[in-house]
């Protein structure tokens, strides 16, 4: 899946969303008339009531498909594609079938009335209202781990295609596509270390690392669960 093809079924709905601040607020030509009042177009009830009509959109939308994607064979050995990113001091991999994209951090918008506690609000992707959704909240992680910092550590927001639409989640660092061999992955599932950890399948070790390799499906089911 494409990132315009996301964001164009992130707009979808029975009527179309009026992106009028694309059009005349702060991101066109900045002639609507409510801007003097509102300063930005964040902080004007019909970007909020956009913003309410993108998650009533996966509330309405829910199906139960599941994507299930083949193997990589790379001559005789099978691998799978995760991302490897940090939250706090935990490293943690995901199939990269369920990413879009890694994009730049935005800015986050709260709204009025939170449907959870990992709802963190909405973020503008490309003019797209896109819901955004704390990891850290959905995987019960330690909020106050800050993890290590520097120059060269970049946070940076996962655009996950969720089952009705894209979602954008905050990481405090993204590693990259690693090709992992299934084996190793099997391995990790077998064992049953945190087998109980939320949405986890395993546990491996990576660069001298313990990594929480994420149960995408499990995963994205509680994102659905957030967003209704």
């Amino acid at each position: 899946m494409t990132l315009d093809t996301a964001l164009n079924l992130a707009l979808a709905d029975t009527q179309a969303i009026d992106d009028c601040w694309n059009r005349i607020g702060i991101h066109g030509d900045k002639s609507c008339p409510l801007l003097a009042e509102h300063i930005h177009c964040r902080n004007c009830s019909v970007y909020s009531a956009a913003a309410t009509r993108l998650l009533d959109r996966y509330a309405l939308q829910q199906d139960d498909h599941r994507h299930v994607a083949a193997p990589e064979v790379e001559g005789d050995v099978v691998t799978r594609s995760l991302l490897m990113f940090r939250l706090g001091e935990e490293w943690l991999g995901i199939a990269t079938r369920c990413l879009v994209e890694v994009a730049p951090l935005q800015p986050i918008h709260s709204l009025p009335h939170q449907r959870s506690r990992a709802l963190l609000g909405v973020a503008n992707v490309r003019g797209a209202l896109v819901a955004c959704l704390s990891l850290v909240e959905l995987l019960g992680l330690d909020g106050t781990s800050s993890g290590p910092s520097g120059g060269r550590i970049m946070p940076r927001m996962l655009i996950i295609a969720a089952q009705d639409g894209p979602v954008v989640v905050p990481v405090d660092e993204v590693d990259g596509i690693h090709a992992i061999d299934e084996r190793t992955l099997n391995a990790a599932s077998a064992s049953g270390t945190q087998a109980s950890a939320r949405y986890t399948q395993g546990v491996l070790q990576w660069k001298g690392r313990s990594l929480r390799w994420l149960d995408e499906a499990q995963l994205l089911s509680a994102v659905t669960r957030s967003l209704t």
